[in-house]
């Protein structure tokens, strides 16, 4: 560990924190329907879509028209993917001639992408063409990330409206999000990232001769526009199958911290808009604290970990862990970049998360199994840290013997086992997929290693496709009929179970009436409500996933220290 390698990650958080309250009052005003310096420009064409669509822009829907909306739009979404993929073979804009994609894998693939997962069990270049990449899968990046945040959204109507059945309009929203939100600033980063280097070319793949004279293939693409949208969105699926670790996917130490730094941007400005919008910027503020502090003992142990290295190591006479890693990008920007895309739902990798330490491997998948609500995927991580909030302010009213309040809204018996009900959904899917897989013979064959080394990969691949994080562990062969398909049941559970009862609680606060805080009211913007939070977040997470991270990285870093490593 360095004071370089600490400064850089100080720069980070400062960035996040100094961008978080301007961009949170540029998308508070978006998503009520104000006037914004686009709105010349952008007013005409929401309008236009409007009209042809046949949408009444100030008619609200009721919670569950609102939720059906969304639920029948990601079934269009995945019809559109998975028949792109299947038909590619004869679809224009495929200069490597890349054949269809196989029934299974494009099942698992459209399911991956409309949940905002992008697990991937293909490598991108040799599997996908042109149009796959970018009507398929760059144009759900957009839509799936804007429905996670315009849920959040709803959620967050939920606790600042009173005594409304309305929750919003999802086409509306969805609507602004795309046009006003992501699609400006992707325009701006697509044009950042080909100054770096990326490609953005609808040409044939280049054919190169090396130092020796052999011929080679290099792929190309269509890659900056998709790039931009899968950190910004925290979607995470890679146009190249080693994702943000290869050299088109991530040019420079610029373009790294840049992709770092957008990957919480859209998540951290929620908190904003959520104190925004209750009236009481504090109440944002809290949250982000929440999601600080977790993070950065995330950070901290990861990066001690990795920077320590192993007793193989040492042997050698080596003091980090390198491997796995770009040399460009060293052991800090590694271990940084690591901790981000698991907090965020992100799911894009600069580094192979199989080759990190024991300890240093186990944090992404802790922050996974956490819900992924340290900053979280845009707009997921907001509503799922709103559903522990929830949690933590029903344990303090037990303390004190009242109903719990929070925001002017009590908190009362339907919320909170709505919000049990959905926090229950990743233990459900993640413990249980795992439990069989490293069980059956045809789950037990993909593993690449043996011991608690196999089983964090196996625990690993059902975390993160649960919650819709996407990034792999690696070390384990995916792309079989038995994971692409369990894995596209946790990828839908994960994402849809858990988002209906996060709706039914906005819809249930809505129509509540609003209560003045008195001198009984639990403050909620202070160090006792974020210590609170942050106690209920670790004592469920570590009650709920401690067996398994026992039988995986814990026994393995113990072993290790013994000698033994797998």
């Amino acid at each position: 560990m360095t004071v370089i390698g600490w400064l850089q990650i100080i720069l980070f958080c400062v960035i996040i924190v100094a961008l978080t309250k301007p961009l949170g009052w540029y998308m508070t005003r978006v998503f009520n329907g104000e006037r914004t310096f686009l709105s010349p420009v952008l007013r005409p064409i929401e309008a236009g879509i409007y009209w042809i669509s046949g949408v009444d822009e100030k008619r609200e829907q009721h919670w569950v028209t609102y939720t059906v909306a969304m639920l029948l739009f990601h079934v269009g979404g995945f019809l559109i993917i998975y028949g792109v993929m299947r038909l590619q073979a004869v679809l224009p804009f495929n200069p490597a001639g890349q054949g269809a994609v196989a029934e299974d894998l494009s099942f698992n693939t459209a399911i991956s992408f409309i949940t905002n997962t992008n697990w991937q069990n293909y490598g991108g270049e040799s599997t996908l063409s042109y149009l796959t990449q970018m009507v398929g899968l760059t144009h759900q990046n957009f839509l799936s990330a804007a429905t996670g945040i315009v849920l959040a959204v709803a959620l967050i109507r939920g606790f600042a409206r009173a005594s409304m059945r309305t929750v919003g309009n999802f086409w509306v929203d969805v609507t602004r999000c795309t046009l006003y939100v992501l699609l400006p600033i992707c325009v701006v980063f697509t044009l950042f990232l080909v100054s770096q280097g990326m490609p953005q070319t609808l040409g044939d793949y280049v054919e190169a001769t090396t130092l020796e004279g052999a011929k080679q293939t290099i792929a190309v693409g269509p890659v900056a526009s998709q790039v931009a949208i899968k950190m910004l969105g925290t979607n995470g699926g890679g146009f190249f199958n080693a994702n943000a670790a290869h050299p088109f996917e991530n040019p420079t130490a610029l373009s790294n911290f840049v992709q770092m730094l957008s990957i919480f941007l859209l998540g951290a400005a929620l908190t904003n808009v959520f104190g925004r919008m209750v009236g009481n910027q504090r109440q944002g503020w809290a949250i982000l604290a929440v999601m600080g502090v977790l993070f950065l003992a995330g950070v901290a142990v990861t990066y001690w970990a990795e920077a320590s290295g192993t007793s193989t190591l040492h042997a050698l006479g080596l003091t980090g862990n390198m491997e796995g890693k770009e040399v460009r990008f060293g052991i800090v920007a590694s271990s940084l970049f690591a901790v981000i895309t698991t907090a965020a739902s992100c799911g894009a990798v600069n580094a192979m998360h199989d080759s990190f330490t024991a300890l240093g491997g186990m944090i992404p998948l802790i922050n996974i199994e956490l819900g992924e609500i340290i900053v979280g995927g845009v707009g997921a991580g907001m509503y799922g840290m709103l559903l522990f909030v929830i949690l933590a302010i029903f344990v303090a009213g037990l303390m004190v013997g009242r109903t719990p309040e929070y925001v002017g809204k009590k908190i009362e018996a339907r919320e909170v086992k709505m919000a049990m009900l959905a926090i229950l959904i990743l233990p459900l899917m993640i413990l249980g997929w795992s439990a069989v897989a490293v069980v059956l013979p045809t789950g037990v064959a993909s593993m690449a290693n043996a011991g608690p080394h196999g089983f964090t990969e196996v625990l690993y691949a059902y975390s993160s496709q649960t919650g819709n994080n996407g990034s792999a562990f690696a070390g384990l062969t995916g792309n079989t009929l038995f994971y692409n398909l369990t894995g596209a049941s946790a990828m839908f559970v994960g994402r849809f179970l858990m988002i209906v009862p996060a709706m039914a609680i906005a819809g249930a606060l809505a129509e509540k009436k609003s209560i003045p805080p008195s001198m009984g009211t639990f403050p909620t913007t202070g160090g006792l409500f974020v210590g609170l939070v942050v106690g209920v977040i670790l004592i469920m997470g570590g009650l709920t996933f401690f067996p398994a991270l026992a039988l995986g990285p814990i026994v393995e870093h113990l072993a290790m220290n013994a000698g033994n490593v797998f």
